[in-house]
């Protein structure tokens, strides 16, 4: 792994913050509504990448993921893919800062990985790796693919369609999660992704994540640099208590 790691060092500086999900705004003027982003202090974008094989949605590719102009934002995908392995290049070559992978995706998770930090390194770029789970999927699968990612996302809802409620067992998973990379002495970021709204940001605050993803909380058609700002002003204010 390269030792120069700015886009990890950038995201650490971030943290407690939020992801903002791009597809959850007005496609048809996208531009527009990522600019009211423009001094809310969100530093990342979320695009959740699905094939409609490993869930039943469709959504974005790499075309469309390399024309978004995200300014100085980081693009942060969230890959529901079946068999990603040979397709990650191509996400890569589309300006991801960071990729997250499923570890219900495909047998060969590790590699994947792998060479995901392969395709990083010979372009010359930093690239941040994430693991993340589907709520029936036990935590203890994450442990011997600890040392190949920075970053572990735990859903907090099925993948596949919005406006899900978050399944109660979220924050004993977030815990394990916690527990499992203290005792491998690691120093692995941890996201929560789904099911977050102004109802309930509060007390997900309270549980110490270091990345919130939020979508239709914040692009809810009518105020989303007020709603961007209060979503991140309620992660920031967690750690002051």
């Amino acid at each position: 792994m390269m030792a120069d790691r700015p886009t990890l060092d950038r995201l650490k500086a971030q943290v407690p913050t939020i992801s903002v999900g791009v597809l959850t705004a007005d496609p048809m003027c996208l531009g527009d509504e990522l600019a009211l982003l423009d001094g809310t202090g969100v530093e990342i974008l979320h695009f959740d990448v699905m094939d409609g094989c490993f869930c039943p949605m469709t959504t974005v590719g790499p075309f469309f993921i390399k024309s978004v102009r995200a300014g100085e934002c980081l693009k942060d995908l969230h890959l529901m893919i079946a068999q990603p392995l040979d397709k990650v290049g191509a996400y890569v070559a589309a300006g991801a800062d960071i990729i997250t992978v499923h570890v219900e995706q495909h047998e060969h998770v590790h590699r994947t990985l792998q060479s995901l930090r392969g395709l990083a390194e010979a372009a010359g770029r930093d690239l941040v790796r994430g693991i993340a789970l589907n709520p029936g999927t036990p935590v203890e699968t994450l442990e011997p693919l600890l040392e190949e990612v920075d970053m572990v996302t735990i859903l907090g809802v099925n993948p596949g369609w919005g406006g899900q409620s978050l399944i109660p067992s979220t924050l004993r998973r977030l815990t394990q999660v916690r527990e499992l990379v203290e005792k491998r002495g690691g120093s692995v970021l941890i996201c929560v992704d789904g099911g977050i709204t102004r109802q309930n940001i509060a007390e997900v605050a309270t549980w110490g994540a270091d990345l919130v993803v939020t979508g239709s909380a914040v692009f809810d058609g009518k105020a989303p640099r007020e709603n961007a700002r209060f979503m991140l002003n309620a992660i920031r204010s967690s750690c002051k208590e």
